[in-house]
């Protein structure tokens, strides 16, 4: 009896395990299967409405396909939210977990509601505008009302923003005295953008017993000035004095002339100042020079105009001093002097692609006023056409200087009715006579190349010092042909104290130059080193 008790109670609880089994076999048998561990597809996670669970065979395709397959490497994972996160159960992120079902089976807490998307990144407004127009600060622009406040106002709130822009709007004319834009504590890039018309005040008493400058640029970094637009200095002003003899002359306009100092200012000048652009715009008649750069590093000009009338006297095209690593091209100049003057304290100066003519043509000098020294190295000067030109290329110092002319080349230079067509002159004088000196900048190591076209009165002048011989002077393709003209008489080309070497014939012939180097090899002394 005792075993048919404990027989009958293994039985029950044979038959309780069979019971319990069965159920979790029906809920499989019933889809209440579980997932196993698959990174999410994207297409899973764009499916965000279809399904909220991972258990049927829609979610892995449309009906055709076949179903999920466990990876045999990876745990288990949560399902996928319909914002696309794994859902967290009560497990932990690493249990094994059955999906919601509308059956008997375990269901989920419901996931929690979808955050609103955050709002686009729009780009941040500018703190301030960068475009300054000399009109929104009170310009008028009518060729009559002084507007110099208003281009003072606009400059001194650029000043204030890097790469900023002064705006001269165009088809207006704006009248403007004297004026300096300077740093040195503006932003660096500013834009000085010219499309209309600068007009230079004529009034006697704005310019004082007279101003160097009319149009200032200093100690700025970065400073470009482009357009399509015009500075006109109204030189006539200054160079123009009425005939005592003309009944027409307003008796007023002659007063007036009279009252202008002689002290005539540059129409546009940069100082002290780096990476420089000018290009673009026009520069006339300016009542003495048109352009100048003092002490200013890395410029660079191009496509620019110059125009002033052939007799308006000092009216240099571009003047250098002080100045290095600068480019000049793709620029035409007329003027009533050089059409590019290079000073003392220049080198790595490179012009090309020049027109020059009328004017006093392309100028090293004058050097050493003064008994002052003065120093010129590296420049190039090519590809150049000048026109009805006093001289071409030109070299010139005073008596009594020191220093060095050193590394200069001039290569491609087409000269057409030019008086003299080169030059070196260590005894320049602008007087009708200067006192003899025995001391003079040296010059040395001058290259002329393919030179040609027509003269009107000599092919060459070295005129060197006695003291300080021109050394290293190389002609090559020289090919310069008179042209008779009725007011100038021809000569010879002359040499006096010039050594160097004729590397091919030229054309006329130029026996004058001596050949090899200065007796006793002539050493600089300590006063022409630079």
């Amino acid at each position: 009896m005792r075993l048919g008790l404990k027989g009958l109670t293994f039985l029950h609880l044979l038959v309780l395990l069979v019971l319990c089994s069965s159920v979790h076999l029906c809920d499989a048998r019933s889809g209440k299967h579980w997932s196993h561990s698959r990174a999410p597809s994207t297409s899973l996670l764009r499916g965000k409405g279809k399904a909220k669970g991972s258990s049927s065979h829609k979610q892995n395709g449309k009906g055709n396909q076949s179903p999920y397959q466990p990876s045999p490497s990876t745990s288990p994972i949560a399902p996928v939210s319909p914002g696309g996160s794994p859902v967290q159960g009560r497990g932990g992120q690493g249990s094994t977990m059955p999906t919601p079902s509308s059956g008997t089976g375990y269901t989920l807490p419901p996931p929690p509601p979808l955050q609103p998307p955050p709002p686009p990144l729009l780009p941040a407004a500018p703190s301030q505008d960068t475009v300054f127009n000399v009109v929104d600060f009170g310009a008028k622009g009518d060729g009559i009302t002084d507007d110099t406040q208003a281009f003072e106002a606009a400059w001194a709130a650029a000043c204030k923003v890097e790469a900023s822009t002064v705006l001269v709007p165009s088809e207006l004319e704006f009248v403007v005295g004297p004026i300096s834009f300077s740093g040195p504590y503006c932003k660096p890039n500013i834009l000085f953008q010219l499309d209309g018309t600068i007009l230079a005040l004529t009034s006697a008493r704005v310019w004082g017993s007279g101003l160097l400058q009319w149009l200032e640029f200093t100690k700025l970094t970065g400073i470009a000035i482009q357009g399509s637009g015009v500075i006109n200095g109204r030189g006539q002003e200054w160079w123009t004095y009425s005939d005592p003899n003309d009944d027409d002359d307003n008796d007023a306009f002659r007063v007036e002339l009279d009252k202008m100092p002689r002290i005539k200012p540059t129409a546009l000048r940069f100082y002290g100042s780096s990476n420089v652009t000018v290009t673009g715009i026009t520069i006339v008649n300016s009542s003495q020079c048109h352009l100048k750069f003092d002490s200013c590093q890395g410029v660079m000009v191009h496509d620019l105009t110059i125009s002033s009338p052939e007799n308006s006297p000092n009216t240099d095209g571009i003047h250098l001093q002080n100045s290095r690593e600068v480019s000049i091209h793709h620029t035409n100049m007329a003027c009533g002097d050089d059409c590019v003057s290079i000073q003392t304290g220049c080198s790595d100066i490179n012009i090309h692609n020049v027109n020059c003519g009328p004017g006093h043509g392309i100028s090293i000098g004058g050097l050493g006023r003064y008994n002052t020294k003065a120093c010129v190295s590296n420049v190039t000067v090519r590809d150049v056409n000048m026109f009805k030109t006093m001289n071409g290329v030109r070299i010139k110092t005073w008596q009594g200087g020191s220093g060095l002319v050193q590394g200069i080349r001039f290569s491609n230079i087409q000269v057409s009715e030019v008086q003299t067509p080169i030059i070196i002159d260590q005894f320049y004088c602008d007087k009708t006579s200067c006192r003899n000196q025995t001391s003079a900048v040296a010059v040395s190591g001058v290259q002329y190349e393919n030179i040609r076209g027509t003269f009107t009165i000599k092919p060459a002048h070295f005129a060197c010092s006695d003291n300080s011989p021109c050394s290293e002077i190389t002609l090559t393709g020289i090919q310069l042909k008179p042209l008779i003209v009725p007011q100038f008489h021809l000569y010879n080309p002359f040499c006096w104290q010039a050594f160097g070497q004729l590397y091919t014939p030229t054309v006329p012939p130029i026996p004058c130059l001596q050949i090899g180097k200065p007796a006793g090899n002539s050493v600089l002394s300590d006063g022409d080193v630079c």
